[in-house]
């Protein structure tokens, strides 16, 4: 079965936001909507939208999350350490940069995620992955060979720690103990920035050696 995926450049902070579909091209799934959704909208507009699935709830993964679900009746999914980021701007960080984004709250997550979960959807399954550092709630998305970090590994990079919640041990070790464990011809789709693979991040990643 084939994964069709489109990426979607959103918001000041150029969050990736991504757009997934299977055989039936009819029902996708979506992955971080961020701030400013509107070409994500207008692609969804003929779609039924299965799920959008949260890697994390920082303020511009998160930003176009209401709009979506008021608009296709979708269900949200996030682990729970970071449940209550969805309604409170202080935690989600939309009260630090009021020059980036006004203060973002939206209603709960329907689902919460789990380290080992695994979701069927599009005709595809998604297997979650507890992925601390960045955030405590990070989660990355593995689907076949196709992976969903958010903003934990990007191409030559890793999520920053400074943030409430970030951690920089827990972040190297769920990049080095889960991610790096993966085959190296995993394709890597991070939060910001170009994709990636496991092996070129292993061989390449300045940060981690």
């Amino acid at each position: 079965m084939t994964l069709s995926i489109r990426s979607f450049n959103l918001g000041q902070l150029q969050t990736n936001a991504y757009l997934l579909q299977g055989d039936d091209p009819q029902r996708a799934v979506i992955i971080d909507p961020g701030m400013n959704p509107g070409p994500l909208l207008r692609a969804i507009e003929p779609l039924a939208i299965e799920a959008i699935l949260l890697t994390h709830a920082h303020f511009d993964h998160i930003g176009g999350v209401e709009e979506i679900r008021n608009a296709k009746g979708c269900p949200v999914y996030l682990h729970p350490l970071e449940q209550d980021w969805l309604t409170t701007p202080k935690l989600n960080g939309s009260l630090m940069w009021p020059e980036v984004s006004p203060p973002i709250s939206t209603a709960p997550a329907e689902y919460d995620l789990a380290e080992g979960q695994q979701l069927d959807l599009i005709g595809h399954t998604f297997k979650v992955l507890h992925t601390p550092g960045h955030s405590p709630g990070s989660v990355s998305f593995l689907c076949g060979k196709d992976l969903f970090s958010g903003d934990v590994l990007f191409r030559q990079g890793v999520g920053r720690t400074d943030l409430p919640g970030g951690r920089e041990r827990d972040l190297y070790d769920s990049i080095q103990n889960k991610l790096f464990l993966l085959g190296d011809d995993v394709t890597v789709y991070s939060g910001h920035g170009p994709k990636t693979s496991i092996g070129y991040e292993k061989a390449n990643n300045p940060y981690i050696r």
